[in-house]
């Protein structure tokens, strides 16, 4: 007997990006558009097209560039949004629009200042005017784990009646449990008259860390797509995570009567990439992706496993993309050979200058690194994936001292607008020194609110990827550096977060 599709809808470019200091920029948001592609999401959700230019850019190039995922906009239900999001999509092979508007009484009263039927009113208009520009609209009910159920049964029969074709509900602040969540599903799918004429989608926030069980309580009573992001990324406590309900769904086949089209040997390689360019690491006691999660410390664990790996293992760590590191290139390997390799991994750099540029870095790093893995080369391109117009500061050169009794002291070379200036300090330890010397050319006040350390491989000759997070007038930015010397990953990982902030604009970030 067949089962039914359970479509996933992926957010982590638009929820995903409204994390603290997750922005993306333009070509960041195609390298994840692209791998999920490889992972055979069934929608992206490629951002929020009024927000900015930007984002209207990004989602527009996503469009033109996917072909086998829907291509999906947010909007909220305003003819502005929605206009924006239509324009935006409408290169893609497949394209929808999302359009919101709260339904809880708290959100009509408090932030919409609307009536119950002036709600009911612009959620219709807004699918209406959608239908425009595709065929495949959804509507969202924001916080709608927190509306009446009267209420909610009748704006979601008057927007399917005009033409929505997905109705997803959402716990916007993670406030429901799987029991009530899946109760809810249930009964909106009775009481809803036309409810057989819509896909039921589920968008649960983890506030409780509750986000995945509710959104398998809410598959287990109708729901047939989930809103999800990779690693579980979001605002707040953050969204289900894809990695967990795709294999919570593969894992217990018995208990689920649906299957889902996801490539899962892509789930780690696309885990990955989504933390190399938000510069959010992964916990290593996250399931599925987690460093630790097929690893065995118990000897009664380790025993078993030995004896039959199904003794601790519910799943094969090769299913989702673990396996041992592949050698991928070596320090006799040619340009050509690079070229191929960064194109498996879905690297596509801006001109052959990049290429070039990226080439002789690798050549540097298989000097000083005996082995180079896939996760080495995807940190070695960052600096040649920046955009040219954003990098207002980059290092040049740099010396470190640091000596038991003296003051560590930091010496850069910096390229400040396209002039290289000098500058040095002191400071309690080099990182410090490091950082105390680039604001005194900077100036930028911000305030340092993140310094982290993370191992790209194994081994004493590992490259060390350094996260920043920067804050300055409200804004928050993600900056991230990598090489086999720490201290000059630390620099790099901070004149990154300071080019943000220097070209940044501020984006308009609605919650769902």
């Amino acid at each position: 007997m067949s089962k039914e599709r359970l479509l996933i809808f992926d957010t982590t470019l638009r929820d995903g990006e409204q994390s603290p200091g997750a922005a993306m920029t333009r070509e960041e948001k195609l390298r994840i558009a692209r791998q999920l592609e490889k992972l055979r999401v069934d929608v992206i959700e490629a951002g929020f097209a009024a927000a900015s230019p930007g984002d209207f850019a990004a989602i527009r190039a996503i469009a033109e560039t996917i072909k086998d995922s829907t291509v999906c906009s947010l909007a909220r239900a305003n003819a502005h949004d929605i206009e924006k999001a239509g324009e935006a999509i409408r290169p893609a092979a497949r394209g929808r629009v999302h359009t919101f508007i709260a339904t809880s009484p708290i959100h009509m009263q408090m932030k919409l200042r609307m009536t119950p039927e002036q709600v009911i009113e612009q959620a219709v208009k807004a699918v209406t005017l959608a239908r425009q520009y595709t065929a495949d609209v959804e509507f969202s009910p924001e916080d709608a784990g927190r509306s009446e159920i009267d209420f909610l049964c009748r704006v979601l029969e008057a927007v399917i009646k005009a033409g929505a074709k997905t109705v997803n509900i959402a716990d916007t602040v993670g406030y429901n449990i799987p029991q009530v969540w899946g109760e809810l599903f249930k009964t909106l799918r009775e009481r809803v008259p036309n409810s057989d004429q819509a896909v039921w989608s589920t968008h649960c926030h983890n506030d409780l860390g509750l986000a995945v069980a509710n959104s398998l309580a809410a598959v287990l009573n109708g729901a047939r797509q989930v809103e999800c992001t990779i690693n579980g990324l979001g605002e707040r406590a953050g969204n289900a995570s894809l990695e967990e309900v795709v294999m919570a769904v593969k894992t217990r086949q018995d208990l689920f009567p649906v299957e889902t089209g996801i490539d899962t040997t892509q789930i780690v390689p696309t885990s990955r990439l989504v933390s190399q360019i938000t510069g959010y690491v992964v916990q290593p006691n996250k399931a599925i992706v987690g460093a630790n999660a097929f690893a065995h410390e118990s000897g009664i664990h380790q025993d078993g496993v030995l004896k039959h790996r199904e003794t601790y293992e519910i799943m094969r760590a090769e299913d989702v993309g673990w396996q041992a590191n592949k050698l991928s290139l070596g320090k006799l390997s040619g340009r050509n050979a690079f070229k191929t390799k960064l194109a498996e991994l879905g690297i596509e750099l801006a001109s052959e200058e990049a290429l070039n540029a990226a080439f002789a870095r690798f050549k540097e790093l298989a000097d000083k690194k005996r082995e180079i893995f896939d996760e080495d080369l995807q940190a070695l391109v960052s600096d040649e994936l920046v955009t040219p117009e954003v990098e207002h500061y980059k290092l040049i050169a740099s010396r470190f001292h640091s000596e038991t009794g003296e003051p560590p002291r930091a010496e850069l070379t910096l390229a400040v607008g396209g002039s290289e200036k000098r500058v040095e300090a002191t400071g309690s330890g080099p990182v410090d020194a490091c950082f105390r010397a680039i604001e005194k050319l900077a100036q930028s006040g911000a305030d340092l609110l993140l310094y982290s350390v993370n191992a790209i491989t194994t081994g004493t000759d590992a490259q060390g990827e350094v996260t920043v997070r920067l804050a300055k007038d409200g804004r928050i930015v993600n900056g991230q550096g990598a090489d086999t010397d720490i201290i000059v990953a630390s620099a790099k990982a901070y004149l990154n977060a300071l080019n943000k902030l220097h070209a940044g604009a501020e984006r308009l970030n609605p919650q769902l």
